[in-house]
């Protein structure tokens, strides 16, 4: 079953719950996904790698917004980002650890023979496509400078 799928087969269960949070974060995440399966350019279909970085975006937006709240003052709203970043998770692979993603990066760079930082692009696009969905690319462009530097 696709990611696409899943997320339409949770809403009736959100609805029966009578989950609000749940419910309205689900119709979001399914009207992300339309948009995306009928954009100009698509296939009419949803990957679910392509499903995976929707969901990615959509959680970074949902934390950063929760941080613009905090800061600004309104921490009511700033929770309601929060459950909704919380629910759009639960769809998300379990992210790495800071170790396994080292480890991971020195996978990669014995296998390229990669040695300066002027191979960096090399290993970094390689390593962002294993680690899609499961590590951002920041941590892993930290861990890659910090062993090939």
């Amino acid at each position: 079953m696709t990611l696409f799928d899943t997320v339409n087969k949770d809403i009736p269960a959100a609805m029966k719950a009578r989950d609000k949070v749940r419910l309205e974060t689900l119709r979001n995440i399914k009207k992300v996904f339309l948009e995306a399966k009928t954009a100009p350019g698509s296939d009419g279909e949803l990957s679910d790698a392509a499903a995976l970085k929707i969901l990615q975006k959509l959680a970074k937006q949902g934390k950063e917004s929760a941080d613009t709240y905090t800061k600004a003052g309104r921490q009511d709203l700033a929770d309601g980002e929060l459950a909704q970043v919380k629910v759009i998770e639960e769809y998300l692979p379990k992210p790495l650890t800071e170790e396994e993603i080292t480890a991971k990066v020195k996978e990669i760079i014995a296998q390229t023979g990669a040695t300066s930082m002027k191979d960096m692009g090399k290993v970094m696009g390689i390593a962002s496509k294993q680690m899609a969905g499961q590590a951002d690319g920041g941590a892993i462009s930290k861990i890659v400078r910090s062993i090939l530097a």
